[in-house]
């Protein structure tokens, strides 16, 4: 496409031809694959062209619509065959709105769509794209995710995960586009307003004074709390003044889970030395003010976001080294990596980062939030252009 010069206020440039984009996900109600989302969105609009998202509503709504989207509530992430109404909706709403690429990010969500798309006119139908966010259990459910026309991998595990389960999808339709943030908005320099850090000290007086590690995550047993309690109980026997914090919620359905870490908790005798914050909006002036923060997942976390938001703000990051979490500590944080599992490197680590300092974060932001809009707008612009 012909390019006009750079729009000052958002510095990209304008594009002469305009696009309609319309992404279908769950609902927006919080999470790294609504996030994604509404970063899009704000790329599209920045750059003259529409946004439109269809999902089951939430919060992150109206974010979106201030940034001048529009978004379409309809339950497309309901399990229930009732769903199955949706596909004559949504195979009207792309003809109406006249939509030039749909973007499918979740697995009913992107049957509804599919097969919405699907009955289309060949010739004059939107062009597809889909984003594999996770590794799915490979079945005939979750290859929804590569009948796109081009595809997105959020990380090198990803794009190994389609290989080896899909081997009958075409390679060159793969594109592998690394989640990213805002190197502003997640910067060294960046120290949460005082009136936040009173609040904290008051709500949390435990925490003050202490050598503050900090697991980000919600409760579910493969995001690693229990190898996190050894680890704070290892270091509290050498004598260093360590508090973690395990920062993240529990599902109605993970409560069972939550009363084994409490009573884990009580029995390794860590109550003044851990504290489950819960749910907080404020992940990011806490992660801020952590000495250290830690990925224990046990299961490969498919990019991992919270990880690389902590080594933008500058936070050493310590841990397991698979999966996408460690494709970050290999290109901006290798001190961090450690072997899954490796409970003994973990401790030992943290005694030499609590007794010498642990190393500085390099200044290279390799993983930016532009690069992943810039190249999933590209991703648009070419399959569109190949009409």
């Amino acid at each position: 496409m012909t390019l006009l010069p750079v729009n000052p206020a958002t510095d990209r440039p304008v594009e002469r031809e305009s696009l309609v984009v319309m992404q279908l996900l769950p609902a927006l109600e919080s999470g790294g694959v609504e996030r994604g989302t509404i970063e899009i969105s704000a790329a599209l609009i920045a750059a003259g062209h529409k946004a439109i998202v269809v999902s089951g509503g939430g919060r992150m709504v109206a974010e979106l619509e201030a940034l001048g989207a529009e978004h379409i509530t309809l339950p497309i992430g309901k399990k229930s065959l009732s769903s199955l109404r949706y596909i004559a909706i949504l195979r009207r709403l792309m003809q109406e709105k006249q939509v030039d690429i749909v973007h499918l990010r979740s697995r009913l969500p992107a049957w509804l769509g599919y097969l919405a798309w699907k009955k289309l006119d060949p010739a004059t139908r939107p062009r597809l794209v889909t984003t594999v966010h996770g590794p799915y259990t490979p079945n005939f459910y979750s290859a929804v995710m590569l009948k796109g026309e081009r595809i997105i991998a959020v990380s090198g595990m990803i794009v190994a995960y389609i290989r080896r389960h899909y081997p009958w999808v075409d390679p060159a339709k793969i594109t592998r586009i690394y989640r990213g943030v805002d190197p502003v908005a997640f910067s060294p320099e960046y120290q949460p307003e005082s009136a936040w850090l009173t609040r904290w000290q008051t709500e949390f007086p435990q925490t003050v004074g202490k050598w503050t590690i900090n697991l980000p995550g919600r409760i579910t047993r493969w995001k690693g709390q229990l190898d996190l309690l050894q680890i704070v109980a290892r270091l509290k026997a050498e004598g260093i003044p360590v508090h973690a914090l395990i920062v993240g919620g529990a599902h109605p359905r993970k409560q069972q889970f939550l009363q084994e870490i409490e009573a884990e908790i009580s029995r390794r005798n860590l109550t003044q030395d851990v504290t489950l914050v819960g749910q907080r909006s404020d992940l990011k002036d806490i992660m801020a003010i952590s000495d250290v923060v830690l990925s224990l997942s046990t299961e490969p976390e498919a990019f991992g976001r919270v990880s690389l938001e902590a080594l933008s703000l500058g936070r050493p990051v310590l841990g397991y080294a698979h999966g996408g979490v460690g494709e970050q500590l290999a290109a901006m944080y290798p001190a961090g990596a450690i072997t899954l599992g490796d409970l003994d490197g973990a401790v030992e680590t943290l005694k030499r980062w609590y007794r010498d300092g642990a190393p500085e974060v390099p200044a290279a932001r390799p993983f930016t939030l532009k690069a992943m809009q810039d190249q999933t707008l590209a991703i648009y612009r070419e399959i569109s252009a190949e009409r």
